[in-house]
């Protein structure tokens, strides 16, 4: 990459180049993965979108060998042990199959995979040792019941990341969420490290030197960053809404464990909305991939749709821009087609120089398309072919798939699953009928549905 790439630091409040620490030159990058419960969302994936984004990046800064990337997954928490008892299966057979489906996912939409990607039961170990060490170093302690907490006072740097107050810690939503077991800590701040085993738990237990029970949610990311990146890393990213409690807690247990800096740098993507409301099952607007691809829409077009806005911006994700982004990505075909193999120049340094600073994917783009509309003459193929993998789109992806389903058909097949969910097999046969004679077959699956068109 032409440019260094720059990102705003969460924590010192402002713009830092993402450079190496540690003599041997390899950027460690750490990101927060998904809880594997269900299926991620596209709030979920503008956040790995970006972060494949950042990846790509730097590899081309530094080299793919300079780049050591890891990302977490989450297998054992509230989450995941209702789903599992919800449906009477093992908590290792739900999340493996929702585990793949996120990989399925990743895959369609040209994520690159993480060099690590460790699971949070295959780190037990490693998160008792780092509990260990910070209750004998006067950080955390047991409760009656088995759990161990962390004090939050004993740290004086707690709250640096997000700006916290005091009123707020008493009074945020997220110390609220926690009120159920606020009886057995010293202080309404302090978070769980270790949970001690509840009956609702079932077998989803391990022993530990203050009795059987389950880490907390936030240890996980600490002691799977440590084991595969060190002590100290040189980015840690994750979506805003991580920023606290999660990204504050983990300073907080990593430094006090290894009285050591945790990250030099911390970055964090925005929300996702979509038509201009946020996400909810209630509003019909909490979309997977499947979901979309359902509605005749590429897995391509859906990622460049996530690049639109700008990653620290809160982005308005409407079907209209999957609909513009299918005809970007035939723009885009046409003019990688149209290189010549070998000769012609590098002109994307204006894109290179958006994308190093700050990530600013609308001006990349923007920048990308202005070369683009000036023609194919003198361009060199393989740096478009650069470019193109920094955006990680590609260039012989296929143009907008034909019969997509109006805007009125969807709506039917959105009626007809919901009854299906419901179990109002009448009403979900009547909407079947209808769709069949508008010319629509529906094809239901385990996740979701595809819409095929009948007539020609």
């Amino acid at each position: 990459m032409p440019n260094p790439i720059s990102l705003y630091d969460s924590l010192e409040r402002k713009l830092k180049p993402v450079v190496p620490h540690q003599p041997d030159g390899v950027v460690r990058f750490y990101n927060c993965g998904p809880t594997v419960y269900a299926p991620a969302h596209i709030g979920n994936f503008r956040t790995f979108v970006v972060n494949d984004v950042i990846r790509r990046l730097l590899e081309l800064e530094f080299g793919p060998g300079k780049v050591k990337h890891v990302r977490n997954l989450t297998d054992v928490d509230d989450k995941t042990i209702k789903r599992a008892r919800e449906e009477g299966r093992p908590l290792a057979e739900v999340t493996r199959q929702w585990t793949e489906k996120f990989w399925a996912d990743c895959r369609a939409l040209n994520c690159l995979a993480p060099h690590v990607e460790p699971a949070a039961t295959g780190h037990i170990h490693e998160q008792v040792d780092m509990i260990d060490v910070l209750m004998k170093k006067g950080h955390a302690y047991r409760a009656a019941d088995g759990s161990v907490y962390f004090k939050v006072g004993s740290f004086d740097h707690y709250g640096e990341l997000s700006r916290v107050k005091e009123r707020e810690l008493q009074l945020g939503s997220a110390l609220k969420a926690a009120a159920a077991d606020a009886d057995e800590k010293e202080d309404v701040s302090d978070f769980a490290l270790w949970k001690a085993h509840k009956p609702d738990d079932g077998d989803n237990a391990w022993d530990s030197p203050w009795g059987r029970g389950r880490p907390g949610w936030h240890i996980e990311c600490s002691a799977m960053s440590k084991k595969h990146l060190g002590e100290t890393i040189d980015l840690h990213t994750g979506g805003v809404d991580l920023l606290f409690p999660h990204h504050e807690n983990e300073i907080a247990q990593s430094q006090c464990c290894n009285e050591k800096l945790f990250s030099h740098h911390w970055y964090h993507s925005e929300h996702l909305l979509v038509d201009g409301k946020k996400m909810s099952k209630s509003l019909g607007n909490l979309y997977t991939l499947d979901d979309l691809t359902a509605k005749g829409f590429s897995p391509m077009a859906v990622r460049y749709a996530l690049l639109m806005g700008h990653p620290r911006k809160q982005l308005n994700f409407t079907l209209d821009s999957l609909h513009a982004a299918e005809s970007a990505l035939t723009t885009i075909h046409s003019f990688w087609q149209s290189l010549a193999t070998d000769g012609g120049a590098d002109v994307f340094g204006e894109v290179y120089a958006a994308l190093g600073d700050d990530l600013n994917t609308p001006a990349a783009l923007g920048a990308f398309f202005s070369i683009a509309k000036r023609g194919s003459n003198g361009v060199s193929k393989s740096a478009c072919e650069r470019v193109l993998f920094a955006f990680g789109l590609k260039p012989e992806a296929k143009a907008k798939p034909q019969g997509v389903a109006p805007a009125e058909i969807v709506k039917l097949a959105d009626q007809r699953w919901a009854a299906r969910t419901a179990k109002d097999w009448a009403g979900a046969d009547a909407l079947r009928k209808e769709l069949a004679v508008a010319g629509w077959s529906m094809l239901d699956g385990k996740d979701g549905y595809k819409l095929e068109p009948t007539k020609k």
